[in-house]
C-alpha cells in the first residue's frame, strides 16, 4: 500500500463555468482523482469557485432588487453556498468512479472556514472580480453602499473585493479525522469561507480567499507528502505565449522565487499557484509541490510530466 497524502487543487477549468459545463466537467476530475485513489493514494481535494461564487452573487443581487426589504446575501454567505453544491456534484461523480471500478471509499464533502486577518492589506487594496456586470448607474449606487466597483473593459462595471491570505483552517482537526477513517475529503472549496475571529464568534469577511495558498496551508496541515495543483498547461512556462515559451520540468524554491520576481507568471493565472507550489515546498525538504494539466493528473505524480518544486 503507497499511502502516500496528495492535496489535489482543482483548478476552475476543471469545473466550468454553468451548470452543463460543471456536470461534464468534474466527470473528467472525477476520473483524474480515481486514478490517484486506485494507485493507493490518500487523497483530499480543493476547489475553485470562480464563477459559481459569482454566479450565486448575481442571483442574491437580482434578489434584493424585487423587494426593498430583500437584502445581498454576504459574500461568506455565497462561498458557503458554492461549497456545497461543488462539492455534492464531485463527491457524488467521484464515488460513481470509484464505484465503477470495484472501489468502495466514502467521499466527503466538509464546509470549511478559514480565518483572515482583519488588518491584511488586501482588504484595502481588492483584487478580486465578483458578481456580474452592471451599467454606471448600478456602479454607482453600489460605490454609495462603500463597494469597491472597476470598469471592466466594455461590457461595463464589476465588483471588486479583497484577496486576503489565509491564516488558520478552523476545521482542520475534522479534515484530519477524515482522513484517518480512510474517506476521501473535498475541502476549503474556492479557498474556505472567510471570517474573521470575534471573541468565540467567527464572523464572516466579505472578501475571497485565494484557494491555491489555502491549499498549500491544507497540505502542511494535514502532513501531506505532495501539492498537485492541476491546471490547464502540462507544464508551467517561461515566457507563456510567447515564441520564446519554455517547458520547465524542474524549479527550486529559490529558481521559482526569482521568476516571480522578474514578474515571469501572470497574476491571478500561474502566479497563485507558483506561489502555493513554493509555500509547500520551502516548509520541509520531503516536500514536493507539482503544477500539471488535469489530464496528466497521474503522471505528474508519478514524475514522468509536469513541474515539479523543491527546496532544492
Amino acid at each position: 500500500m503507497n499511502n502516500k497524502k496528495i492535496v489535489v487543487a482543482l483548478g476552475h477549468n476543471a469545473l466550468g463555468s454553468t451548470f452543463p459545463e460543471q456536470k461534464a466537467a468534474v466527470k473528467k476530475a472525477a476520473a483524474a482523482i480515481a486514478d490517484l485513489v486506485e494507485a493507493k493514494y490518500q487523497v483530499v481535494i480543493t476547489h475553485s469557485n470562480g464563477p459559481q461564487v459569482g454566479m450565486i452573487h448575481a442571483a442574491m443581487t437580482e434578489y434584493s432588487l424585487l423587494e426593498p426589504d430583500n437584502t445581498v446575501a454576504p459574500m461568506s454567505i455565497c462561498s458557503a453556498m458554492s461549497q456545497g453544491y461543488i462539492g455534492y456534484d464531485l463527491q457524488n461523480e467521484i464515488r460513481t468512479e470509484l464505484l465503477n471500478r470495484g472501489i468502495y471509499k466514502p467521499v466527503t464533502t466538509l464546509i470549511t472556514q478559514v480565518r483572515v486577518d482583519p488588518f491584511d492589506a488586501a482588504f484595502s487594496q481588492p483584487s478580486k472580480v465578483i458578481g456580474r456586470y452592471m451599467t454606471e448607474e448600478e456602479a454607482k449606487a453600489e460605490e454609495k453602499k462603500n463597494n469597491h466597483v472597476i470598469k471592466d473593459g466594455d461590457k461595463g462595471y464589476r465588483r471588486i473585493i479583497g484577496a486576503p491570505r489565509p491564516m488558520e483552517i478552523y476545521e482542520l482537526d475534522a479534515i484530519k479525522a477524515l482522513l484517518d477513517a480512510d474517506q476521501i475529503v473535498i475541502a476549503c472549496g474556492g479557498g474556505g469561507i472567510p471570517v474573521l475571529q470575534q471573541g468565540t464568534r467567527l464572523k464572516g469577511a466579505s472578501a475571497v480567499i485565494e484557494k491555491d495558498l489555502t491549499s498549500a496551508c491544507l497540505a502542511e496541515g494535514v502532513q501531506a507528502d505532495m501539492l498537485l495543483l492541476l491546471t490547464g498547461v502540462e507544464k508551467v512556462m517561461l515566457n507563456f505565449d510567447t515564441p520564446q515559451a519554455t517547458p520547465l520540468d524542474h524549479l527550486s524554491v529559490e529558481e521559482a522565487t526569482r521568476y516571480i520576481d522578474e514578474g515571469q507568471f501572470t497574476t491571478g493565472a500561474m502566479l497563485p499557484k507558483i506561489e502555493a507550489a513554493v509555500s509547500f515546498a520551502s516548509s520541509s525538504p520531503a516536500h514536493k509541490s507539482v503544477i500539471t494539466d488535469l489530464n496528466t493528473a497521474l503522471d505528474g505524480v508519478a514524475g514522468k510530466t509536469g513541474t515539479v518544486i523543491t527546496a532544492d
